[in-house]
């Protein structure tokens, strides 16, 4: 057989290089004599500018941010040349500080831009930024910030971007901006408008460290800086679809930057030209750390399943863990979801075990699925 393995890294355990190799050596210790084509993936989260960095035949290089509490950091993003693609997650991401240390009505998009002035100084003609996986909620202030917009409080005094900021804007002086004359691409999943019960804050700040009784107040907060984006840039920000992506960064990017979007699966398998091999293979394997109903909103599974689909090639999902929803996935066609945990443990236990164990369940599956063809 041929398979094709095209799998999303597991978050803090493995890459996706690193998973599908797992995969594929779980595979040929079945039966050595399958060809195995090997395609990482993302889908615009954390290691989505790893993952393009081979595709586009580039490198990582290295830049001088800051986090999302502004502290100096290097962050990295892969670049060719002329087109450069990061995270957002590399230098503001979510996991980069432990939970009981995280302060979202602090937290700042200013790294990121910092990111994007770096790529436009080094040459950059088309920028990709994933959008997964921050720690902000500050409707991408931070990132006007970074190329010279300044905000005021009604008694002049200027304000550091986060979401207390949001509340005590009065006026947005934007003589300094100058909006960068190149292709900015959003990779992103997500289609959340910035306001509202389906915005930013309401879906995504509870894993932030939003609490569910400030939520209506910051909504209104993002509101009234919504109001004063649009008397200063003539744009509605909250109009586009993957406006509240990364806390209203994506608004920002789409409004203000003139950024336009694609689903990061989508703008990768389009790059790397997979489909030639989902074409002619007899099965395709994909995967992700948690498999759940969120998977269905564009997620590396999803994508990959949408393209054997094209072709009546039969999936299987092997993931870290099953979340709540994730027989919904069966209605995409896939054909077996299946978990690498064979037995109860601790979530440390898991990260610590989950390459074994992933390799482990490839050859459980490749021994099934052999079993069948006989």
């Amino acid at each position: 057989m041929k398979i094709v393995i095209a799998s999303d890294s597991y978050k803090g355990c493995m890459t996706s290089s690193q998973a599908c190799d797992r995969i594929e050596a779980g595979i040929l210790r079945a039966n050595p004599k399958h060809i195995c084509v090997k395609y990482p993936m993302a889908d615009g989260g954390e290691g989505t500018a790893a993952v393009f960095c081979d595709v586009i035949h580039g490198k990582m290089v290295s830049c001088h941010t800051v986090d999302a509490y502004g502290k100096p950091i290097r962050a990295h993003y892969a670049y060719n040349g002329s087109v450069a693609v990061m995270d957002v997650a590399s230098c503001i991401g979510l996991n980069m500080t432990s939970k009981e240390k995280r302060n979202p009505m602090v937290a700042s998009s200013y790294g990121v831009g910092l990111m994007i002035k770096d790529a436009i100084h080094k040459g950059a003609k088309t920028l990709v930024i994933g959008l997964g996986g921050s720690a902000t909620n500050d409707g991408g202030m931070g990132i006007l910030c970074a190329f010279g917009v300044k905000f005021y409080d009604k008694k002049r005094n200027e304000l550091e971007p986060g979401v207390y900021g949001l509340r005590r804007i009065a006026y947005i002086d934007k003589r300094q901006f100058k909006r960068p004359h190149i292709e900015i691409i959003v990779a992103c999943d997500v289609k959340n408008h910035l306001l509202g019960p389906e915005g930013a804050t309401y879906i995504f700040g509870a894993q932030k460290g939003i609490f569910n009784n400030q939520m209506k107040e910051i909504d209104h907060w993002m509101r009234l800086y919504r109001d004063k984006v649009q008397q200063t840039f003539h744009v509605d920000i909250d109009a586009y679809e993957g406006a509240g992506a990364a806390g209203g960064i994506g608004g920002i990017l789409l409004g203000v930057f003139h950024a336009r979007q694609q689903a990061g699966i989508s703008l990768l398998m389009e790059t790397n030209h997979m489909e030639k091999d989902v074409r002619d293979c007899d099965l395709v394997i994909t995967g992700e750390g948690q498999t759940d109903a969120q998977t269905m909103y564009g997620k590396v599974p999803f994508g990959v399943c949408e393209l054997a689909n094209r072709y009546d090639k039969p999936v299987i999902c092997l993931s870290g863990a099953l979340g709540k929803g994730y027989q919904e996935m069966y209605q995409t066609g896939m054909i077996g979801i299946f978990s690498t945990a064979d037995r109860a443990m601790s979530f440390h236990q898991a990260l610590a075990q989950g390459p074994e164990k992933l390799e482990a369940l490839a050859y459980s599956m490749t021994k099934l699925v052999d079993g069948l063809r006989k």
